[in-house]
Formats: C-alpha cells, structure tokens, sequence
C-alpha cells in the first residue's frame, strides 16, 4: 500500500450530488453525440462543452488541471487520452473519444465515449464495440466484497479474448470532490488482488483498449498519450457508486 493511501467512502447523500454531476455530463454527452460528423472540430465541440455546462451551473474540471488547457481532451484514431481539442475538421472514418468531468456543486463525474465520425471501418466498429462491452463487464464486477482485481481481470480478460490490448500506462480511480482519489482502477491484472469493493466507494473504470500493442508514446505537449504503433485506440468511461443493490452509475446515458 502506498504512504497516505486512503479511500474516502461518501453517504448515500453525498452519492446523489454525484448522481446530479453524472446527469448532466450524461447530457452532455448525448448533445456531443449529436455533433459529431465529418466537418466538425473538436475544438468547436470543446467550445460547446464549455458554454453548455456554465449554462447549467456547472464546470469543467480539467480545465486548468495542472495546466490542461481546455475543458475536454479529444483523442483521435491513435491517440489514447488526453488530446488536445483542435481546429482541424473531424474526417469521414475517424474515431475520437471525448472525455471530460464535470464539476456540479463540488462534486465531480467523469466519463469518456468514443465516437465514429460518418463511415468507419469493420475494425473500427470492432474496437468501438469491445471496448464499451468491457467497460460494462468490468462494472458488472463491481459489487461489495469483491476486489479491484476482480474488475480488472475481467476487462483485460474479455479484451485480449477479442484480439486487442489494453492500456497499461492510465488507469481508474475514486473521485469524489477530488478528481484523482484512491483506489486507482487498473484495467488489467489478477482476480482477488487489491483494495476490497465496500459500500460507498466511488470509482471510475475507464478502459482504454488497443488494436495492436498496448505500448504509448506521450506528444511534445506532455499531455497526449498515443499508441507505439499507430494503430486505433478507444475507450469508454463511467463513474459508479458501488451500493448495497449493487454498482450505480452515475453517469448513465440511459
């Protein structure tokens, strides 16, 4: 364990401040969905993020996170995480993952989805589709008295089982007020290891999946992370609030 390690649990009270956050980024996320389309810009897509949450109340957390510059990252084909949103229109075939979190009264949600822009390929698709159904099958893991592991297992698990790779190098955690919080959510490792799974944790899992290796270089800017060998990243993102009926998710789509 490491010096300082410590996992806040939040109240049930606590949890529905959360929930309001999750909403609105879910929300957020649908009208983001709506956008996307060869001809857009991410940086036309950051600049809406930006106007819609001031306009519900909300903030950006990312922004001015250790000096990130913009209210989203927009990591497109290879880029893993933390792209910079750009001027450059998205272009047919495209995929791009737009990850943000919102801070609502103090308390924060975060979630990524990866988008197709307008035509995509067959291993495009694919690796859309694997990385959402690991995200869920990592949150089906999720439940009091099972271990970190235990979700970190399955996703790697399922995700090599389909021809893929998952990021070794970024990883999940609690979040609360903080956006960073213990215990960190590893996407990949061995069932029963790590802190055990108790009523009131609040945690992100986010796996980042690969079409090739799971290596990646980080961009002059020391922000962006994209794969060794060019190929395709994705991934999907929730926040959840593991609970007695189960794992809750806080920034569900519906």
């Amino acid at each position: 364990e490491r010096v300082g390690y410590m996992i806040i649990i939040k109240t049930e009270q606590e949890i529905q401040m959360m929930k309001k956050a999750g909403e609105l980024l879910a929300k957020t996320h649908k009208e983001i969905a709506k956008m996307i389309k060869p001809g857009v810009t991410t940086y036309e897509i950051d600049q809406f993020v930006e106007e819609y949450l001031k306009k519900h109340n909300a903030t950006p957390e990312q922004k001015g996170y250790y000096g990130y510059p913009y209210a989203t990252c927009a990591s497109i084909n290879d880029e893993i995480c933390h792209g910079f949103p750009r001027k450059e229109p998205l272009k047919n075939g495209d995929i791009v993952t737009i990850d943000m979190v919102v801070n609502l009264d103090g308390w924060l949600a975060d979630s990524a989805w990866s988008y197709g822009v307008g035509e995509i390929s067959d291993e495009a698709r694919k690796l859309l589709d694997v990385t959402k159904k690991a995200l869920y099958i990592g949150i089906e893991k999720a439940v009091i008295g099972n271990r970190i592991g235990d979700i970190s297992h399955a996703i790697q698990t399922y995700v090599e089982s389909e021809g893929f790779s998952v990021v070794r190098d970024f990883v999940g955690h609690g979040i609360g007020r903080n956006m960073h919080e213990d215990p960190q959510v590893p996407h990949f490792g061995r069932p029963g290891r790590g802190p055990r799974l108790m009523e009131g944790m609040v945690l992100t899992i986010e796996p980042m999946v690969n079409v090739g290796e799971y290596h990646c270089t980080i961009d002059d800017n020391q922000w962006t992370a994209r794969t060794i060998d060019g190929k395709l990243s994705a991934q999907y993102e929730h926040t959840l609030a593991i609970t007695k009926d189960g794992p809750l998710i806080l920034t569900d789509q519906g």
